[in-house]
């Protein structure tokens, strides 16, 4: 199996990393035709500007939506989660605007407010190491997009259909949980 992992900025290392762990065979995508043959994307942590930008710029944007309305299940991190969200609050940047969500860029702090906390996420039977650094604040989640895991009543893990967002990053951690979690839905949705 083939999962891509969105190669214009952030991350992108550490998410292959993370797969390659799993027995997956993980796929950069940097152009529209590197989505060709892939069942699953991941859109890492990074500067979510700078991804949106680059992505609009390669073509990319279109291609991402027209495979997911295709059935592909895409995994967004972070800078990722922001990109995947229907709403950013106080911003007009460029979004694929897939998730039922609204969100707030940096919400918790700059670089030096980052932090790690553990986590109690739906059906893991042991608490997830949550790496937070420049994360964004999910302000509200609707239509029903199912809410994994919260972090000060906030929602850090977030699944709907075949999305799934984090609010912190799994691939800064040794934890293949979420990854595998993120797999497994591609799995079931490989009919697409």
């Amino acid at each position: 199996m083939r999962i891509g992992v969105l190669a214009l900025q952030g991350s992108v290392k550490e998410h292959m990393d993370m797969l390659d762990r799993c027995g997956v065979e993980a796929v950069e995508v940097k152009q529209p035709h590197d989505m060709d043959n892939i069942y699953g994307l991941i859109i890492p942590g990074g500067e979510s500007m700078a991804i949106g930008k680059l992505m609009k710029d390669a073509g990319l944007d279109k291609e991402i939506r027209r495979k997911y309305f295709l059935g592909m299940p895409i995994y967004g991190t972070c800078a990722g989660a922001i990109l995947l969200a229907k709403e950013i609050s106080g911003s007009s940047q460029l979004r694929l605007g897939l998730m039922d969500i609204s969100v707030r860029r940096n919400d918790y702090g700059r670089q030096i407010d980052s932090f790690e906390t553990e986590l109690e996420v739906d059906d893991f039977d042991k608490p997830f190491n949550g790496v937070f650094i420049r994360a964004p604040i999910v302000n509200a989640v609707y239509n029903g997009a199912k809410i994994m895991s919260s972090f000060d009543n906030k929602p850090v893990l977030i699944k709907q259909g075949n999305l799934l967002i984090s609010t912190f990053h799994p691939e800064l951690t040794d934890d293949l949980r979420i990854h595998k979690y993120f797999i497994d839905m591609v799995k079931k949705s490989v009919s697409y």
